[in-house]
């Protein structure tokens, strides 16, 4: 079965930096394509970033030149660099693979206050 597992989340202060990563397995890693997506506590979800099996990568406008989607597939890894954080980046951050029904993992809290 698909299982997708963030992990990297923490504490940091503004204008600091984190990679987060999320393992994933029970599906061929190389030829799906993946996102991050987050949701701030109370609010609804809001997609981050995207990445095909042939590195083509998307942004929102919010995290241009701050944040870079990553994979390395051989392995089987998401991975999302985030710098220049903001208090606003404040979520819990999801892996989820597209190209077909979507699948989630479990979340990994980031925290970005002084």
């Amino acid at each position: 079965q698909v299982q997708l597992v963030e992990s990297g989340g923490g504490l940091v202060q503004p204008g600091g930096s984190l990679r987060l990563s999320c393992a994933a397995s029970g599906f061929t890693f190389s030829t799906y394509s993946m996102n991050w997506v987050r949701q701030a506590l109370g609010k609804g979800l809001e997609w981050v970033s995207y990445i095909n099996s042939d590195g083509t990568t998307y942004y929102t406008d919010s995290v241009k030149g701050r944040f870079t989607i990553s994979r390395d597939n051989a392995k089987n890894t998401l991975y999302l660099q985030m710098n220049s954080l903001e208090p606003e980046d404040t979520a819990v951050y999801y892996c989820a693979k597209s190209g077909g029904p979507w699948y989630w993992g479990q979340g990994a809290q980031v925290t970005v206050s002084s």
